[in-house]
């Protein structure tokens, strides 16, 4: 399926540009390097642009994803809703939901059954798609303030766990919250929490710092999602909620189908982090 089909200007193939280079691409770029075949997790691309989770169910269940939104923000936070079978909107100009992330989870009773890089086999007309906001997108400015993002160092994908903590349940939803982690030197944590809770619509502040035991996570080297980072002495663990939440919700409550990005793997979209910084 080639970028022109899609509306964009055709790029080189993914292996094209080092991934050092990536960080400059333009969110259509970065979508046609996914179309056209890399993987890869996706902090650090696009510098700028704000990135998103995705979950997308039949709309016989999109109400109750929907309520499970309005009741779990933190998690949750909505930036955008596409109608039944609809595959791109202003977010994705020119893009398609179906082919443009790197890669997706497609749940069938709540168990993972694939992970496919192109969702269009599975796509129906009754598929209702919810964007909902990720942490990804204020790492920009974390970095700017001098911050270090061990998983953009380190060059793997975010460490995220599940936790003890219950999310609201709505109708057929329910589940656990689901957090990533960041860890800074403990001299630094009050300016992360600083920067991200301006924030909110991309979950904002985070929502536990210190001791992963008191969220229910017993060791931070065994991600239920991700990849672990090393820790370096004196620095804090800190937890953002994590738009994965979603899916974890699916496993525990079994809708017939149900597509997600993988963990780590985002739909880049064409705004700007700065549209979602409050003052």
């Amino acid at each position: 399926m080639n970028a022109e089909a899609h509306g964009t200007t055709a790029v080189p193939g993914p292996g094209a540009d080092p991934a050092s280079a990536r960080g400059t691409w333009t969110p259509a770029r970065a979508r046609a390097a996914f179309r056209e075949g890399l993987v890869a997790p996706t902090a650090g691309i696009s510098r700028g642009y704000a990135q998103a989770n995705l979950i997308i169910v039949p709309k016989a269940q999109a109400f109750d994803v929907l309520l499970f939104a309005q009741r779990n923000p933190k998690p949750c936070p909505l930036l955008g809703v596409l109608d039944a079978g609809q595959t791109s909107g202003p977010l994705l100009a020119g893009g398609d939901i179906r082919t443009d992330v790197p890669k997706y989870v497609v749940y069938e009773d709540g168990v993972p059954v694939a992970e496919p890089t192109d969702i269009t086999s599975y796509w129906r007309d009754d598929l209702v798609t919810f964007i909902v906001g990720c942490s990804f997108t204020f790492e920009t400015a974390l970095q700017d303030a001098g911050l270090p993002v061990a998983h953009i160092d380190q060059g793997v994908n975010v460490p995220m766990y599940r936790t003890s903590r219950r999310c609201e349940d709505a109708g057929s939803m329910a589940g656990p919250l689901v957090v990533s982690m960041r860890s800074f030197p403990a001299s630094r944590v009050a300016d992360a929490v600083r920067i991200t809770s301006r924030y909110p619509a991309v979950h904002g502040a985070p929502v536990h710092i210190g001791n992963p035991a008191d969220l229910g996570i017993g060791d931070l080297s065994r991600p239920d999602f991700g990849d672990p980072v090393d820790i370096p002495d004196g620095h804090l663990p800190v937890f953002w909620a994590c738009g994965v939440t979603p899916q974890a919700a699916v496993m525990e409550s079994r809708p017939p189908l149900a597509i997600g990005h993988a963990p780590g793997h985002m739909l880049v979209t064409d705004a700007r982090d700065i549209d979602y910084l409050v003052p």
